[in-house]
């Protein structure tokens, strides 16, 4: 089989599950990406190869990336993350960090992070899209956790969870690094 018959049939599969899994008709995924009902079932079917633009649409449409419709993988589907490879998004010239160490779809957008703030740090969030909720569990130090205004004292060896979608702001007041592990956990696209 070639690379462009698994690419195809890698398409036909991951778009049908995704559109199942977002409880979307195919008329629905249509008019949300902007494509015919007719592509989306040749799609679906393995029959055509649409542009590089379709598939953009669709999973953005989807809420999903390209490199998850195009995913060759079949069966269960297990990623490792070497740690040279987690991604650093956030850091000061104090030491304070966040680094992204997994991230899954399913059933939406599920991220699992590392957090390090110094005393005296703090960074803040902007609103995240209504449902989406996070789960904190320090490891070292206090977590100043202040959600909507309220704030919050998480110690070490405790957790927390919220609702993310109001502002909210991870602080260091204590006199000792911070270290926390975060899940954040975002709703499908519907």
């Amino acid at each position: 089989m070639s690379d462009l018959d698994l690419l195809t049939q890698s398409l036909a599969r991951n778009v049908k599950r995704w559109r199942t899994e977002r409880g979307f008709t195919l008329d629905t995924l249509a008019a949300r990406a902007g494509v015919s009902r007719g592509m989306l079932i040749q799609i679906e079917q393995a029959r055509t190869n649409p542009s590089l633009g379709t598939v953009v649409k669709i999973g953005d449409a989807l809420g999903v990336s390209i490199t998850t419709l195009l995913d060759y993988e079949q069966g269960p589907t297990v990623r490792i993350v070497p740690a040279d490879q987690a991604v650093r998004l956030w850091h000061t010239d104090a030491g304070s960090f966040n680094r992204l160490l997994a991230g899954v779809e399913a059933p939406g957008p599920l991220e699992m992070w590392e957090w390090r703030l110094m005393p005296g740090e703090r960074s803040p969030s902007d609103p995240h899209p209504q449902g989406t909720v996070e789960l904190v569990h320090v490891t070292a130090g206090e977590l100043t956790l202040t959600v909507d205004g309220t704030e919050y004292r998480v110690p070490e060896g405790a957790s927390a969870s919220f609702e993310a979608g109001t502002p909210h702001v991870y602080g260091n007041e204590g006199d000792v690094p911070m270290e926390m592990l975060m899940a954040v956990s975002v709703p499908p696209v519907h």
